[in-house]
């Protein structure tokens, strides 16, 4: 029997030419009329690291003993793109659906591209940041890790996770129209749940069990492995993502091909 996941990417790759355009246009409807353009983009997540590193490290006294974290705006600029790159695709994704009800309705379109061109658009940006870590990383360390590499696979996991998430959630809010409001508030606590600011050992014992249930606790650890470390990622966090990506790549190609044949009605 054949994953529902592997239908769609059959499709999507048979249609690589309307995804560029799908990607193309998100992305350059996010910076129209701005000065700045696609600057804006690296100009965010600098803004918001900065603030971080003011009140965590230099307000709260926040640090983290790991031998990752010896420079500080480096271990949190690590973990802050994986994360952003997921939030703002699944936040986007959820009432992506309903925006694009023309190209629903009225034309054969498949749907299922549109949160797939949702993350290509937010990996633009998230590969501008990597550059910027990476420069950094050269600046302050002088060196690049050897498992940069490694980054690779986890990208692949993470967008087969966000993919399928951004499917679940765009789904849901074509018969739910509070979907992407509970999503929102959602990833308020998932966000703060996520050690992005600490390390796993600065949590409660009696909580850490939450770390090992949170999907995005182990793609921020491998990533920060990969970029960061001198030792090869955590082989039991890329399973335990994986099993995670897949899971959720294969339930919102399940929730998607469920709900499909009722978004015309409702839309």
């Amino acid at each position: 029997m054949r994953l529902p996941g592997s239908y769609f990417l059959q499709n999507l790759v048979e249609r690589r030419d309307l995804l560029y355009q799908l990607v193309r246009r998100d992305f350059e409807r996010r910076f129209v009329g701005s000065f700045g353009g696609w600057m804006w983009g690296l100009v965010h997540p600098l803004v918001l690291l900065v603030s971080w590193v003011f009140v965590f490290q230099l307000c709260f006294r926040v640090q983290p003993t790991s031998p990752l974290a010896q420079n500080y705006p480096l271990y949190l600029f690590s973990a802050q793109l994986p994360w952003m790159l997921f939030s703002d695709s699944v936040l986007r994704a959820a009432p992506s659906f309903v925006e694009n009800r023309n190209f629903i309705t009225k034309t054969v379109f498949p749907v299922e591209s549109i949160p797939v061109s949702i993350f290509l658009s937010s990996a633009i940006q998230h590969a501008m940041g990597m550059v910027v870590l990476l420069l950094a990383m050269v600046f302050w360390e002088g060196r690049i890790s050897m498992w940069l590499p490694m980054l690779a696979p986890a990208f692949a996991l993470l967008a087969l996770f966000s993919v399928g998430m951004g499917w679940i959630v765009a789904s849901l809010h074509v018969f739910l129209r509070d979907t992407a409001q509970l999503v929102s508030v959602v990833m308020t606590f998932w966000f703060w749940f996520t050690p992005i600011f600490i390390e796993e050992s600065m949590v409660p014992e009696n909580l850490r069990f939450l770390l090992r249930l949170n999907p995005m606790a182990h793609f921020v650890g491998i990533y920060r492995q990969c970029v960061l470390g001198t030792a090869a990622p955590n082989l039991e966090q890329f399973g335990l993502a994986a099993a995670s990506a897949v899971g959720v790549f294969v339930l919102g190609g399940l929730v998607f091909r469920r709900l499909r044949p009722g978004f015309a009605d409702v839309l």
